[in-house]
């Protein structure tokens, strides 16, 4: 009697211990390959990120439905979740799918879980991919995980078929920030030695004596450069030269210099009639008006634009030639102008 009992227990007790290997197996899914999301920012808090899923299918059959899933604890699919703290991916929009594809979200997602559905169809072995618009990260620092199951239902119930996790981070960012401040630099002088206005000398002039039969010439120069997004204009603003009452008249549009007649002008130019000026240099986009960059043609407005560029430029050098001639009856004086030359920029 008590080796039958003996033998009784037994039994029973493999009976159990079969009964619970088989309670304690997850499911007949296979492991979805080739898993990861990408993420336009991993900073804590994102707003508006960018997450593309991709992995590829094990399982050839039918497919209606894909759940991703994002919690806090672990990637383990088919236990308890907790979500992220302050994830959200309630305002997703489904932008891209590739593979297996005809998804749209279905109305059983929430704020931590994105199902796609569709009408289930045949579906291959193969990679896919889905991409979504619009989610939140965490505001908790460190790792997440993102659970992927697929289903044949429609709204990822039932028995999964293929199961897989993803752990992700979140991570504190680092921002640099620098600035470009505005600038405009320019400078006018009678000499300026190279693309450099810390390199000037001169301010003043003296022609010397003025006679019918020579014309009286000089040189003086400016130099600018802005990052300004409009450019510059430089004008100038002065009088011709005077003695009192007694005026040498300006050239009021481009003329050539003739001796013996009583004149003042400027250009911008290069000139072989006098022999005076020299021609625009530096490595900036700035250009002469057209009226102040003819080869021995001379001018004089007040306020005229005399050069300008019509955005940011670097470094440009122009010469300014002067002429000046008198008629036999100018009368005598001492004649002076004082010129300003005036930049400026357009931000």
């Amino acid at each position: 009697m008590k080796a039958r009992t003996r033998g009784r227990l037994c039994l029973i007790a493999l009976i159990l211990l079969v009964v619970i290997s088989w309670m304690a197996r997850p499911s007949a899914a296979l492991r979805l390959d080739n898993r990861r999301i990408e993420i336009t920012s991993s900073a804590v808090g994102q707003t508006n990120v960018n997450y593309d899923v991709f992995f590829d299918l094990t399982t050839a059959g039918t497919m209606g439905s894909v759940m991703i899933e994002f919690c806090s604890n672990d990637p383990y699919p088919n236990t308890p979740c907790t979500p992220p703290t302050n994830f959200d991916d309630s305002a997703a929009i489904l932008v891209q799918q590739t593979g297996e594809t005809g998804f749209t979200i279905h109305s059983s997602s929430t704020s931590n879980k994105l199902v796609l559905s569709r009408i289930p169809v045949a579906a291959v072995a193969g990679s896919v991919s889905y991409a979504f618009n619009g989610i939140t990260n965490p505001t908790t620092l460190g790792t997440y995980y993102v659970r992927l199951l697929t289903f044949a239902s429609n709204d990822a119930t039932g028995p999964p078929i293929d199961i897989g996790g993803i752990a992700m981070t979140t991570v504190q960012q680092l921002n640099i920030s620098a600035e470009v401040p505005p600038y405009l630099e320019f400078c006018s002088a009678v000499i300026i030695s190279s693309q450099d206005c810390s390199n000037t000398s001169g301010n003043f002039t003296d022609l010397g004596n003025l006679v019918p039969s020579n014309t009286g010439t000089m040189t003086s120069q400016f130099l600018g450069a802005t990052n300004a997004i409009f450019g510059y204009n430089v004008y100038i603003n002065g009088t011709t030269l005077t003695a009192g009452n007694n005026v040498i008249p300006a050239l009021s549009t481009p003329a050539p210099s003739q001796k013996g007649n009583s004149q003042f002008g400027i250009n911008l130019h290069a000139n072989s009639a006098p022999p005076i000026g020299q021609a625009l240099s530096g490595s900036g986009n700035a250009s002469a008006d057209a009226s102040y960059n003819l080869a021995n043609l001379f001018t004089f407005n007040d306020g005229d634009t005399l050069a300008s560029t019509s955005g940011a430029s670097d470094f440009n050098k122009f010469t300014v030639s002067y002429i000046v001639n008198v008629n036999t009856k100018q009368p005598p004086g001492q004649y002076v102008t004082t010129l300003t030359y005036i930049c400026l920029a357009s931000f």
